[in-house]
């Protein structure tokens, strides 16, 4: 950790006392980290809706049935940690180095909770590699692949938030999206989830699509 940073790094991964931060040094804005104990996650475990929202029905969570899922684009986490949360088990598969080392921090954090820790434990797992040499690689079978890959752009809608401009910045586009898709069909058991912004259009026709307030997603039976 430095107590002061250099001055000409726009972005830096920042060791606090209590987490790794990614801090964007050229803006004045916080700092992008994982917390899977408190915050908005906390509030979605308790008050999201359980298996009747938009994420758990298009997972395919009915009743006791509880599938294994592969994130093949895990991001932050958010979306695994919650259906780890309503009893799947999850791989979370990340390329970017940077994401992977603030997923890292935040499951390290996670375990040492009281409450959550055995669940973190237990359903979730990271895996730091690139999604599409893994299922090509590696042919895993898991009942479901779910995809969220970066958003497109939109020339006239407002600032995105402050974790999607600094990915962009990170990952870059995900213009491999559509190949990324392809591999998963030919992995998954039972369903290819993709996770879109209402007004985007699908990578490809899917065969139903469920959606919420601002999010469609796109499901491939396999």
């Amino acid at each position: 950790m430095v107590d002061t940073p250099p001055p000409d790094l726009p972005l830096l991964l920042y060791l606090t006392t209590k987490r790794l931060e990614l801090r964007d040094m050229t803006k004045k804005m916080g700092a992008v980290y994982v917390d899977f104990v408190s915050g908005a996650l906390a509030y979605r475990r308790r008050y999201g809706g359980g298996r009747n929202q938009a994420l758990a029905k298009a997972i395919g969570l009915k009743h006791a049935s509880n599938p294994t899922v592969l994130d093949a684009t895990a991001g932050l986490g958010r979306d695994a940690f919650i259906l780890a949360h309503l009893g799947c088990h999850v791989q979370m598969i990340e390329r970017s180095p940077v994401v992977a080392a603030l997923l890292q921090d935040g499951l390290q954090r996670a375990e040492q909770d009281t409450k959550i820790g055995p669940l973190i434990k237990e359903r979730l797992q990271l895996i730091h590699h690139d999604a599409q040499q893994w299922l090509l690689s590696k042919k895993p079978q898991p009942d479901v692949i779910y995809l969220d890959p970066m958003y497109p752009h939109r020339q006239k809608s407002a600032l995105v938030k402050k974790e999607m401009r600094l990915f962009r910045a990170i990952v870059g586009e995900d213009l491999d999206a559509p190949a990324l898709l392809k591999a998963a069909l030919a992995c998954a058991h039972q369903r290819v989830v993709v996770k879109r912004p209402k007004w985007a259009p699908s990578l490809e026709k899917p065969n139903f699509c469920i959606e919420s307030e601002k999010t469609r997603f796109d499901v491939y039976s396999t």
